[in-house]
Protein backbone atom coordinates (compact mmCIF):
# COMPACT_ATOMS: atom_id res chain seq x y z
CA UNK A 1 0.00 0.00 0.00
CA UNK A 2 1.18 3.31 -1.20
CA UNK A 3 1.79 6.07 1.54
CA UNK A 4 -0.95 8.59 0.03
CA UNK A 5 -3.31 5.49 -0.86
CA UNK A 6 -5.88 6.03 1.95
CA UNK A 7 -5.80 10.13 0.94
CA UNK A 8 -6.83 9.28 -2.80
CA UNK A 9 -9.73 6.57 -1.82
CA UNK A 10 -10.61 9.62 -0.08
CA UNK A 11 -10.57 11.87 -3.07
CA UNK A 12 -12.86 8.81 -5.24
CA UNK A 13 -15.60 9.37 -2.09
CA UNK A 14 -18.10 11.90 -1.87
CA UNK A 15 -17.53 14.09 1.11
CA UNK A 16 -21.71 14.39 2.42
CA UNK A 17 -22.58 11.04 0.82
CA UNK A 18 -19.68 8.98 2.25
CA UNK A 19 -18.62 11.30 5.46
CA UNK A 20 -19.19 8.31 8.10
CA UNK A 21 -16.50 6.33 5.32
CA UNK A 22 -14.17 9.13 5.03
CA UNK A 23 -14.23 9.80 8.77
CA UNK A 24 -13.36 6.15 9.76
CA UNK A 25 -10.73 6.59 7.20
CA UNK A 26 -8.67 9.66 8.97
CA UNK A 27 -9.90 8.53 12.96
CA UNK A 28 -8.76 4.79 12.11
CA UNK A 29 -5.80 5.09 9.31
CA UNK A 30 -4.45 8.36 8.52
CA UNK A 31 -4.23 10.20 11.64
CA UNK A 32 -5.80 8.16 14.90
CA UNK A 33 -3.45 9.40 17.07
CA UNK A 34 -3.52 13.05 16.10
CA UNK A 35 -7.61 12.76 16.44
CA UNK A 36 -7.07 11.53 19.60
CA UNK A 37 -5.20 14.28 20.91
CA UNK A 38 -7.21 17.13 18.84
CA UNK A 39 -10.31 15.69 19.86
CA UNK A 40 -9.56 15.33 23.59
CA UNK A 41 -8.30 19.67 23.20
CA UNK A 42 -11.68 20.19 21.88
CA UNK A 43 -13.12 18.63 24.60
CA UNK A 44 -10.77 20.22 27.42
CA UNK A 45 -11.48 23.77 25.93
CA UNK A 46 -15.00 23.29 26.98
CA UNK A 47 -14.35 23.74 30.19
CA UNK A 48 -13.38 27.51 29.83
CA UNK A 49 -16.76 27.95 29.30
CA UNK A 50 -18.26 28.92 32.98
CA UNK A 51 -21.62 27.20 32.05
CA UNK A 52 -20.10 24.11 31.42
CA UNK A 53 -17.12 24.08 33.63
CA UNK A 54 -19.04 24.96 36.64
CA UNK A 55 -21.70 22.36 35.34
CA UNK A 56 -18.78 19.40 35.05
CA UNK A 57 -17.56 20.48 38.23
CA UNK A 58 -20.54 20.08 40.63
CA UNK A 59 -21.38 16.65 39.23
CA UNK A 60 -17.58 15.94 40.35
CA UNK A 61 -17.53 13.23 37.92
CA UNK A 62 -14.72 14.81 36.30
CA UNK A 63 -12.69 15.75 39.08
CA UNK A 64 -13.55 12.08 41.36
CA UNK A 65 -13.48 9.85 38.81
CA UNK A 66 -11.76 11.33 35.56
CA UNK A 67 -10.47 8.37 34.39
CA UNK A 68 -14.07 6.95 33.84
CA UNK A 69 -14.95 9.99 31.95
CA UNK A 70 -12.59 9.99 30.01
CA UNK A 71 -12.81 6.43 28.78
CA UNK A 72 -16.45 6.85 28.38
CA UNK A 73 -16.38 9.61 26.31
CA UNK A 74 -13.82 8.25 24.05
CA UNK A 75 -15.14 4.66 23.88
CA UNK A 76 -19.03 6.31 22.95
CA UNK A 77 -17.33 8.49 20.74
CA UNK A 78 -15.08 5.44 19.40
CA UNK A 79 -18.21 3.43 18.74
CA UNK A 80 -20.38 6.30 16.69
CA UNK A 81 -17.26 6.41 14.35
CA UNK A 82 -16.74 3.17 13.96
CA UNK A 83 -19.65 1.79 13.58
CA UNK A 84 -22.27 4.41 12.37
CA UNK A 85 -25.78 6.24 13.06
CA UNK A 86 -27.52 2.89 11.96
CA UNK A 87 -29.32 0.16 14.03
CA UNK A 88 -26.18 -1.46 16.38
CA UNK A 89 -23.94 -0.44 18.40
CA UNK A 90 -22.83 2.49 17.47
CA UNK A 91 -26.82 3.74 17.48
CA UNK A 92 -26.81 2.66 20.97
CA UNK A 93 -23.94 4.44 21.94
CA UNK A 94 -25.85 7.57 20.53
CA UNK A 95 -28.81 6.70 22.44
CA UNK A 96 -26.55 6.57 25.78
CA UNK A 97 -24.67 9.86 24.93
CA UNK A 98 -28.10 11.86 24.82
CA UNK A 99 -29.70 10.28 27.35
CA UNK A 100 -26.63 11.82 29.62
CA UNK A 101 -27.07 14.99 28.03
CA UNK A 102 -30.47 15.33 28.46
CA UNK A 103 -30.08 14.63 32.36
CA UNK A 104 -28.88 17.68 32.97
CA UNK A 105 -29.54 21.53 32.10
CA UNK A 106 -27.92 22.43 28.92
CA UNK A 107 -28.73 25.48 26.30
CA UNK A 108 -28.68 24.88 22.37
CA UNK A 109 -26.06 27.63 22.31
CA UNK A 110 -23.53 25.27 24.43
CA UNK A 111 -24.52 22.20 22.18
CA UNK A 112 -23.57 24.30 19.17
CA UNK A 113 -20.39 25.61 20.64
CA UNK A 114 -19.35 21.68 21.46
CA UNK A 115 -19.90 20.63 18.45
CA UNK A 116 -17.85 23.22 16.68
CA UNK A 117 -14.78 22.11 19.03
CA UNK A 118 -15.14 18.94 17.39
CA UNK A 119 -15.33 19.93 13.64
CA UNK A 120 -12.51 23.08 13.87
CA UNK A 121 -9.95 21.45 16.13
CA UNK A 122 -8.93 18.61 14.00
CA UNK A 123 -8.02 21.14 11.36
CA UNK A 124 -6.11 23.35 13.66
CA UNK A 125 -4.12 20.69 14.92
CA UNK A 126 -2.92 19.25 11.42
CA UNK A 127 -3.18 21.99 9.40
CA UNK A 128 -2.96 25.76 11.13
CA UNK A 129 -0.53 24.34 13.59
CA UNK A 130 1.60 21.56 11.12
CA UNK A 131 0.93 18.58 13.44
CA UNK A 132 0.04 16.56 11.24
CA UNK A 133 2.30 14.41 8.97
CA UNK A 134 0.00 15.84 6.24
CA UNK A 135 -2.42 18.65 5.76
CA UNK A 136 -6.47 17.79 5.54
CA UNK A 137 -7.62 18.80 2.27
CA UNK A 138 -10.54 20.59 1.30
CA UNK A 139 -12.49 17.92 0.65
CA UNK A 140 -11.49 16.19 3.96
CA UNK A 141 -12.43 19.12 5.71
CA UNK A 142 -16.05 18.88 4.03
CA UNK A 143 -16.41 15.50 4.86
CA UNK A 144 -15.65 15.95 8.59
CA UNK A 145 -17.77 18.89 8.67
CA UNK A 146 -20.89 17.36 7.07
CA UNK A 147 -20.20 13.88 9.74
CA UNK A 148 -20.47 16.32 12.68
CA UNK A 149 -23.60 18.19 10.91
CA UNK A 150 -25.13 14.61 11.08
CA UNK A 151 -24.02 13.86 14.53
CA UNK A 152 -25.59 17.55 15.81
CA UNK A 153 -28.49 16.73 14.00
CA UNK A 154 -28.71 13.36 15.76
CA UNK A 155 -28.47 15.23 19.24
CA UNK A 156 -31.53 17.04 18.48
CA UNK A 157 -29.37 20.58 18.24
CA UNK A 158 -30.82 23.20 16.56
CA UNK A 159 -29.23 25.81 14.10
CA UNK A 160 -26.20 23.71 13.36
CA UNK A 161 -23.84 26.02 11.29
CA UNK A 162 -23.45 24.64 7.52
CA UNK A 163 -19.57 24.91 6.46
CA UNK A 164 -16.73 24.63 8.18
CA UNK A 165 -15.59 28.44 8.17
CA UNK A 166 -19.20 29.11 10.05
CA UNK A 167 -17.89 26.27 12.33
CA UNK A 168 -14.64 28.32 13.03
CA UNK A 169 -16.31 31.49 13.27
CA UNK A 170 -18.63 30.20 15.57
CA UNK A 171 -15.67 28.65 17.91
CA UNK A 172 -14.00 32.26 17.69
CA UNK A 173 -16.76 34.47 18.53
CA UNK A 174 -18.23 32.00 21.91
CA UNK A 175 -14.86 31.62 23.08
CA UNK A 176 -14.18 35.44 22.69
CA UNK A 177 -17.54 36.00 24.37
CA UNK A 178 -17.87 33.22 27.43
CA UNK A 179 -14.27 32.72 28.28
CA UNK A 180 -13.49 33.28 32.05
CA UNK A 181 -12.24 31.73 34.96
CA UNK A 182 -13.93 29.77 37.34
CA UNK A 183 -13.27 27.68 40.32
CA UNK A 184 -15.12 24.93 38.87
CA UNK A 185 -13.46 25.13 35.14
CA UNK A 186 -9.96 25.26 36.63
CA UNK A 187 -10.40 22.16 39.11
CA UNK A 188 -11.84 20.07 36.18
CA UNK A 189 -8.97 21.17 33.87
CA UNK A 190 -6.84 20.44 36.83
CA UNK A 191 -7.76 17.28 37.06
CA UNK A 192 -7.45 16.53 33.21
CA UNK A 193 -4.39 17.12 33.15
CA UNK A 194 -3.06 15.05 36.40
CA UNK A 195 -4.75 11.97 34.82
CA UNK A 196 -2.79 12.98 31.41
CA UNK A 197 0.08 13.08 33.90
CA UNK A 198 -0.58 9.30 35.02
CA UNK A 199 -0.83 8.25 31.08
CA UNK A 200 2.83 8.43 31.18
CA UNK A 201 5.76 6.46 33.41
CA UNK A 202 6.77 8.56 36.71
CA UNK A 203 10.50 9.60 35.53
CA UNK A 204 8.44 11.44 32.98
CA UNK A 205 5.29 12.67 34.65
CA UNK A 206 6.94 16.36 35.64
CA UNK A 207 7.43 17.20 32.52
CA UNK A 208 3.51 16.73 31.44
CA UNK A 209 2.15 19.59 32.54
CA UNK A 210 4.08 22.46 31.15
CA UNK A 211 4.66 20.33 28.29
CA UNK A 212 0.89 20.41 27.80
CA UNK A 213 0.01 24.05 28.83
CA UNK A 214 2.83 24.86 26.33
CA UNK A 215 0.50 23.93 23.89
CA UNK A 216 -2.33 25.97 24.85
CA UNK A 217 -3.11 29.04 23.66
CA UNK A 218 -3.06 32.31 25.34
CA UNK A 219 -7.06 32.60 25.56
CA UNK A 220 -7.39 28.67 26.91
CA UNK A 221 -4.24 29.87 29.55
CA UNK A 222 -5.74 33.35 30.51
CA UNK A 223 -9.61 31.31 31.08
CA UNK A 224 -7.88 28.89 33.14
CA UNK A 225 -5.41 31.17 35.45
CA UNK A 226 -2.37 29.24 34.80
CA UNK A 227 0.64 31.13 34.61
CA UNK A 228 1.95 32.13 31.06
CA UNK A 229 4.03 29.16 29.67
CA UNK A 230 8.02 30.68 28.65
CA UNK A 231 9.00 30.87 25.47
CA UNK A 232 10.87 27.82 26.09
CA UNK A 233 8.30 25.56 26.76
CA UNK A 234 6.40 27.09 23.85
CA UNK A 235 9.19 25.79 21.13
CA UNK A 236 9.80 22.72 22.62
CA UNK A 237 6.31 21.44 22.65
CA UNK A 238 5.42 23.00 18.96
CA UNK A 239 8.83 21.39 17.92
CA UNK A 240 8.39 18.21 19.22
CA UNK A 241 5.20 17.82 17.70
CA UNK A 242 6.09 18.81 14.05
CA UNK A 243 9.49 16.55 14.34
CA UNK A 244 7.07 13.57 15.03
CA UNK A 245 4.93 14.97 11.71
CA UNK A 246 8.20 14.65 9.79
CA UNK A 247 8.90 10.79 11.21
CA UNK A 248 5.22 9.68 10.71
CA UNK A 249 5.42 10.83 7.11
CA UNK A 250 7.96 8.04 6.91
CA UNK A 251 6.36 5.36 8.17
CA UNK A 252 3.93 2.91 5.72
CA UNK A 253 0.25 3.65 6.14
CA UNK A 254 -1.75 1.84 8.57
CA UNK A 255 -3.73 -0.66 6.92
CA UNK A 256 -5.14 -1.72 9.95
CA UNK A 257 -7.32 0.50 11.80
CA UNK A 258 -6.76 1.93 15.73
CA UNK A 259 -9.67 2.52 17.28
CA UNK A 260 -9.65 4.62 21.13
CA UNK A 261 -11.14 1.18 22.18
CA UNK A 262 -7.62 -0.09 21.69
CA UNK A 263 -5.76 2.59 23.74
CA UNK A 264 -3.72 1.24 26.58
CA UNK A 265 -5.20 4.94 28.06
CA UNK A 266 -8.87 3.39 28.06
CA UNK A 267 -9.11 1.31 31.71
CA UNK A 268 -12.43 1.31 33.10
CA UNK A 269 -13.45 -1.78 31.16
CA UNK A 270 -10.93 -4.52 31.30
CA UNK A 271 -13.68 -7.08 30.49
CA UNK A 272 -15.23 -4.92 27.92
CA UNK A 273 -18.20 -2.85 28.05
CA UNK A 274 -21.64 -2.26 26.17
CA UNK A 275 -22.50 1.26 25.18
CA UNK A 276 -26.00 1.23 26.45
CA UNK A 277 -24.72 1.02 30.19
CA UNK A 278 -21.58 3.18 30.61
CA UNK A 279 -21.50 6.67 31.29
CA UNK A 280 -23.59 8.60 34.51
CA UNK A 281 -27.72 7.46 35.06
CA UNK A 282 -28.59 10.56 36.95
CA UNK A 283 -31.72 11.05 38.29
CA UNK A 284 -33.07 14.35 37.46
CA UNK A 285 -30.78 17.25 37.16
CA UNK A 286 -28.35 17.39 39.96
CA UNK A 287 -26.98 20.67 39.30
CA UNK A 288 -28.78 23.87 40.36
CA UNK A 289 -29.80 25.72 37.23
CA UNK A 290 -29.18 29.15 39.06
CA UNK A 291 -25.51 27.86 39.02
CA UNK A 292 -25.80 29.54 35.32
CA UNK A 293 -25.67 32.94 36.24
CA UNK A 294 -23.63 32.62 39.24
CA UNK A 295 -20.87 35.31 39.39
CA UNK A 296 -17.26 34.60 38.17
CA UNK A 297 -13.57 35.32 38.49
CA UNK A 298 -11.56 37.88 37.59
CA UNK A 299 -14.36 40.16 36.31
CA UNK A 300 -17.22 39.41 38.68
CA UNK A 301 -19.40 40.20 35.54
CA UNK A 302 -22.82 37.72 35.95
CA UNK A 303 -22.29 34.75 33.40
CA UNK A 304 -24.47 35.04 30.85
CA UNK A 305 -26.97 31.91 29.80
CA UNK A 306 -26.07 29.89 27.30
CA UNK A 307 -28.63 30.09 25.15
CA UNK A 308 -31.36 32.65 24.74
CA UNK A 309 -33.76 30.07 26.14
CA UNK A 310 -32.37 27.28 28.36
CA UNK A 311 -34.84 24.20 28.08
CA UNK A 312 -35.97 22.58 31.17
CA UNK A 313 -34.15 19.46 32.63
CA UNK A 314 -35.22 16.85 31.05
CA UNK A 315 -36.08 18.39 27.64
CA UNK A 316 -32.09 18.96 26.35
CA UNK A 317 -31.77 17.64 22.79
CA UNK A 318 -31.91 14.22 22.27
CA UNK A 319 -32.95 13.06 18.70
CA UNK A 320 -32.28 9.58 19.58
CA UNK A 321 -33.78 7.88 22.62
CA UNK A 322 -34.62 4.97 24.68
CA UNK A 323 -35.51 3.69 28.06
CA UNK A 324 -32.75 4.55 30.49
CA UNK A 325 -31.08 1.38 31.52
CA UNK A 326 -29.54 0.28 34.88
CA UNK A 327 -25.77 0.28 35.15
CA UNK A 328 -22.53 1.09 36.50
CA UNK A 329 -22.33 5.58 36.99
CA UNK A 330 -19.30 5.85 35.29
CA UNK A 331 -5.66 12.49 26.03
CA UNK A 332 -2.82 11.53 25.38
CA UNK A 333 -0.97 8.17 24.20
CA UNK A 334 2.17 7.91 23.82
CA UNK A 335 3.24 9.30 20.23
CA UNK A 336 2.85 6.91 17.20
CA UNK A 337 1.20 6.93 14.19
Amino acid sequence: MKRFEWRDTIQALDAEADCERIVRILGAHEFPWDFEQALGLALYRTYAVPSIGELLAHTREFTERTQHRYDDTALILNDIMEHGFGPGRGRDALRRMNQMHRSYDIGNDDYRYVLSTFVVMPVRWLNDWGYGWRRLTDHEIAAGTNYYRKLGRHMGIKDIPGTYEEFRDLLDSYEREHFAYTEGGRAVSDSTLGLMADFYPAWQRPLVRPFTKALLDDRLIKAFGYPEPSAAWRRLGSGALKLRARVVRLMPPREKPRWARESANVRSYPEGYEPSRIGTFPQGCPVPHGMLTREVAPTGARVPAPGQAVAPAGSAPGAVDGPEAPGPAGAAETPGQ
